[in-house]
This record gives C-alpha cells, sequence and structure tokens, in this order.
C-alpha cells in the first residue's frame, strides 16, 4: 500500500495533468504546474521560466512561495543569466547543494529571499526546450533527490505540451487574423474604386496584425515621396499630405533599389533622414517597396513594433510584403480606371472637335462664304457711293470672320491630321503659330512613310499645340525646335525652345498645361520629362509614346 507522501504525490500528478486539458489560459496552467512542483518535491519556492520563440530570454515567469511584497521589493524579474542562464544553454537537469557556491551564481538582488538548495529541469517536447522548472529550498534543509528530479520532469512536460497548445493556439489564431485581413482587402479591390480608402485598409489591417506603432504608405510625386495612407493610435490624419524627399530619404532609397528592409535602429542607419526621425518620432522600421511587374511604384513603411522589444521579426517583413503588394494591386488598378476614363473623356473630346471643326468648316464657312459672293454683286451693282462703301466695309467683317472660323475649325480638329497624318497637320500648325506669333519654328519630323496609330498622332499633335500656347503664354522664346522620330517600338517628340526657363516641380501658371499633357502621354503607357530652371537657357520637354 503506497504510503501517504506518494499517494499525496500522485494524486497532484494527476490533478495537474486534467488542470491541463480543461484549463484555457496558459498563465493559470503554468501556475498550477508550478505550485504541484513545489508540492511533490516539499519545495518552500518554485518558479518556472518559458523562453522565447528565439532561445535566447525568458518571455514568461511565474513563481510561488515569494508574495506580492516582497516581489515589489525585489524588482523586475530575472532576465537568464546565472544558473538560470546556464540551464537555458544547456537544457539538462540541474542539482545543487548550495546555489551561492556554483562558479555560475550572480548572486541574488536586494530583498531577495536566500535560496540554497537547487533543482532545475529543462521543459522540453521532442527535443525543443520551451523553458524550465526551478526548485529551491526543500524542507528541511536537505538536498533534492533523484525522485524529485523524475516527478519535475513529468510536470515539465506536461508543460511542454501546454507552451506548445498555447502557441499552436496563438500561431493558427493568428493566420486566422492575417487570412481575413486579406481576404477583406481582396474584397475591397474588386468593390472598392477609392484608392485613399483602399490604402488605408491595407495601413490599418497590416498596423493591427504586426503590431506596429505607425504604418504609412507612400507613392511618387515628382521628385518627392507623398504619404497618401497612415495609420497610428493617433495622429495619423495630420500625416496626410506629407511630402518626403525621394533622393535623401530611407524609403526613397528603397523605392529606388526595389527591396525590402528591416531597420533595428534608424538612429544608427546612415540613410535615415533625421527629418523623418523627428516627424514619426520612430525607433526602428520596415521598408516594403510597392512591386508592380517588377516596377517599384511606391513604399510601405511601419514604425515601432508595439511591447518591450520595438524590433520587427522576419515573420512580420513577409507579412508587410503581403500586404505591400495588395497596395500595389489597389495603386494600378485606380490608376486604370482613371487612365479609362480619362481616354473616354479625350476620345469624346475629339468627336467633338471634329464634328464642330466639320460643321464650322462646311455649314458656317460656306453661309458665309455665301455672303461674301452676295455682297460683291451688291458692291459691283451698286449706284450709290455710300452703298458701295458700307459693302465693301461688310465685305471686309465678312472675310475676317471666314478666316476666324477656319482657324478655329483647324485648332478644334485639323482635317489635315485625319486626311494626311501628324506630319502635315504639325506643318500647317507651325506655319499658322509663326505668322500669328512671330516665333520662328524649326519642325523636323523623321517617322517613315507608315503613319502612327491614329489615337497616338492625335496625343502628339495636342501635346505640340500645347506646348507652343505655353510658349507664346509664357516663356519669352525668339526661336522653337520640334523633333519627331520614330524608332522600331516607340516614337519620341522633343520640343526646346530659347525662352526663360522655370521650376518643373512648380510649373508655369500652376502646372495644369504640363499635367495635362503628362496625362496625354501615360494614357499610352508613355514617359513626359521636362527639363528647365528657373532663369535658365530655354526649356526642353521630352515626350515617348510606345507604339
Amino acid at each position: 500500500m503506497a504510503a501517504p507522501e506518494e499517494t499525496d504525490r500522485l494524486r497532484t500528478l494527476v490533478e495537474t495533468g486534467i488542470a491541463i486539458t480543461s484549463e484555457l489560459s496558459l498563465d493559470a496552467v503554468l501556475e498550477r504546474i508550478t505550485v504541484a512542483a513545489a508540492r511533490v518535491t516539499g519545495a518552500e519556492y518554485a518558479a518556472l521560466g518559458v523562453i522565447d520563440p528565439a532561445g535566447t530570454a525568458l518571455e514568461r515567469f511565474v513563481t510561488h512561495g515569494i508574495d506580492a511584497e516582497t516581489q515589489a521589493e525585489i524588482g523586475e524579474l530575472p532576465r537568464g543569466h546565472g544558473i538560470l542562464g546556464v540551464l537555458i544553454r544547456d537544457a539538462r537537469p540541474l542539482r545543487l547543494h548550495d546555489l551561492g557556491e556554483d562558479s555560475a551564481s550572480v548572486g541574488f538582488p536586494a530583498k531577495h529571499p536566500p535560496m540554497r538548495t537547487f533543482l532545475g529541469v529543462p521543459i522540453m517536447l521532442r527535443g525543443i526546450p520551451y523553458g524550465n522548472l526551478y526548485l529551491t529550498e526543500k524542507a528541511g534543509g536537505e538536498d533534492f533527490t533523484s525522485e524529485d528530479e523524475e516527478l519535475v520532469t513529468l510536470l515539465a512536460a506536461q508543460a511542454a505540451v501546454a507552451v506548445e497548445n498555447a502557441r499552436l493556439y496563438e500561431s493558427s489564431t493568428e493566420w486566422s487574423r492575417q487570412l481575413e485581413s486579406l481576404n477583406e482587402i481582396g474584397g475591397a479591390l474588386v468593390s472598392e474604386l477609392e484608392l485613399p480608402r483602399l490604402l488605408d485598409l491595407v495601413a490599418r489591417r497590416l498596423r493591427g496584425l504586426i503590431g506596429a506603432r505607425l504604418v504609412t504608405i507612400a507613392l511618387p510625386a515628382g521628385a518627392e515621396l507623398r504619404l497618401e495612407a497612415a495609420d497610428a493610435k493617433e495622429g495619423a490624419e495630420s500625416l496626410i499630405g506629407t511630402t518626403l524627399p525621394r533622393q535623401a530619404s530611407k524609403a526613397g532609397r528603397v523605392l529606388e533599389r526595389g527591396r525590402s528592409e528591416r531597420v533595428d535602429s534608424v538612429l544608427e542607419d546612415p540613410e535615415v533622414d533625421q527629418a523623418s526621425i523627428r516627424l514619426f518620432a520612430a525607433t526602428t522600421g520596415l521598408y516594403v517597396p510597392l512591386m508592380l511587374r517588377d516596377l517599384p511604384i511606391g513604399v510601405l513603411v511601419a514604425h515601432d513594433k508595439v511591447g518591450p522589444d520595438q524590433r520587427f521579426d522576419d515573420s512580420d517583413l513577409r507579412l508587410a510584403e503581403q500586404f505591400a503588394l495588395r497596395a500595389a494591386i489597389a495603386v494600378d488598378l485606380s490608376r486604370r480606371v482613371a487612365r479609362d476614363a480619362l481616354r473616354r473623356i479625350v476620345r469624346g473630346q475629339e468627336l467633338e472637335r471634329r464634328r464642330l471643326a466639320r460643321e464650322l468648316h462646311d455649314e458656317t464657312g460656306q453661309a458665309l462664304t455665301s455672303i461674301l459672293l452676295g455682297l460683291r454683286s451688291v458692291e459691283n451693282a451698286g449706284n450709290s457711293g455710300d452703298l458701295r462703301h458700307a459693302a465693301a466695309d461688310l465685305r471686309e467683317l465678312v472675310v475676317a470672320t471666314l478666316q476666324d472660323v477656319r482657324r478655329l475649325a483647324v485648332q478644334l480638329r485639323p482635317k489635315a491630321l485625319d486626311d494626311f497624318g501628324l506630319v502635315p497637320a504639325l506643318e500647317r500648325l507651325v506655319q499658322t503659330f509663326s505668322e500669328s506669333t512671330e516665333i520662328r519654328v524649326a519642325l523636323e519630323a523623321q517617322l517613315g512613310d507608315e503613319r502612327l496609330p491614329a489615337e497616338v498622332e492625335t496625343t502628339l499633335y495636342r501635346i505640340v499645340q500645347e506646348a507652343l500656347t505655353n510658349v507664346v503664354k509664357h516663356a519669352e522664346a525668339a526661336n522653337v525646335s520640334i523633333l519627331l522620330v520614330r524608332t522600331q517600338g516607340s516614337a519620341t517628340v522633343v520640343i526646346e525652345d530659347d525662352g526663360q526657363g522655370f521650376d518643373p516641380r512648380i510649373g508655369r501658371e500652376g502646372g495644369l498645361g504640363l499635367e495635362g499633357m503628362r496625362e496625354r502621354a501615360e494614357l499610352h503607357e508613355g514617359r513626359f520629362r521636362v527639363e528647365s530652371a528657373p532663369g535658365g537657357d530655354g526649356t526642353t520637354l521630352v515626350v515617348e509614346v510606345p507604339l
């Protein structure tokens, strides 16, 4: 028949096993195991330390035998140094007669109760260490026995199962949250067309999943990066619209390289500009480019993981890259929708211009011509000098009106553009421009015999037309040169003037004309570049449209 002490030990082990299967709180289970270890070994003090997933430090430390007042006087919980560090690094049972005599001991903090005898047992499962159980001060001042070690080893195995189950549950819950957020964003990509809302959703969901203090998304805006979305516990709204220099910021460098980076200390990274550190009050950072068909189109940045350790890990980086991919898709879809809408508007404008030009040329022009012929008859048949003089004055007015109507018809939609192509239409435009402004224009075309696609011809014609209008309004130039070149895969137009320059970032009169030219080029996936400087020697516009 088993002794009462042995029976009590077995009952404690069974009760602890039942608690593991029924208790949902990991902390409660670990506390039960710690108390059970003290009971079955007769230890006055017991503790259970759980090692973090990296295996380098304690993430949980449960104690038994030390009251709250004493714990408060001791101060911070152990960090895993001394004997505790030995057990973390070398996961094997350890029994000591006197803790203070061991060479690895680093002593106890002030107000700590004295501890001499010691038993430490690793918490292991399938060869993976999860932590350790620590027992001190066995009743009667005796040393811990091999039987104590065996019993605590059983409890340690139960603790390992509890810790692993808790981590598996946390992991599955985290995966579920991630999938839910990704599905939500995927659904929004289908139904939501407003880019700010999509980017705000990406920033908000990512910040919640990785536990960041701040998440921002920036898109290129000329020579700068503009914050289009930001999410934080507070103050995020004030960051929207803030700009960062592309060449002198960490986000800009990451955009240029097109590679994600994790920064554990922004103060020690030479690429992080001080203005960004002050603006975001950042300590750590994740920098992830928004990639679209291998081209970086923006940057997602997260700062400061919430908690004692503000550094992000590899899993945070991988998750941020997934969200950056969704953000890139959102930007691409938004641009495509905007481009398609603009294309329809431009196409509608050109159709309406063609109709108006035809009506002005065919109907209004013919009517004015008929009036002109009738006035000539009146002028020839008139007997009164006053009548002939009035008819002559009216005839001059009709001639001038007819010229204005024909010029307006050409400006609306030159018939030569539809009938003969881009070069003849530009030759007519240049001739009319030079005659009316006395600005010399040199036109050189190397487009070959085959005509360009009709929409490309219209786009290039309108860009040249707008560029000449800008020259008259702002440049104070005497000479303009226009070069058209066709290569195997694209058509390029270079327009240069010798007038006064300007700041391309600001543009002339708000840059509305330049923005219109840029939008027309981008309708065909083309590129638009402006080279100029305030007070400089002229301006150069370069437009390249793929064919």
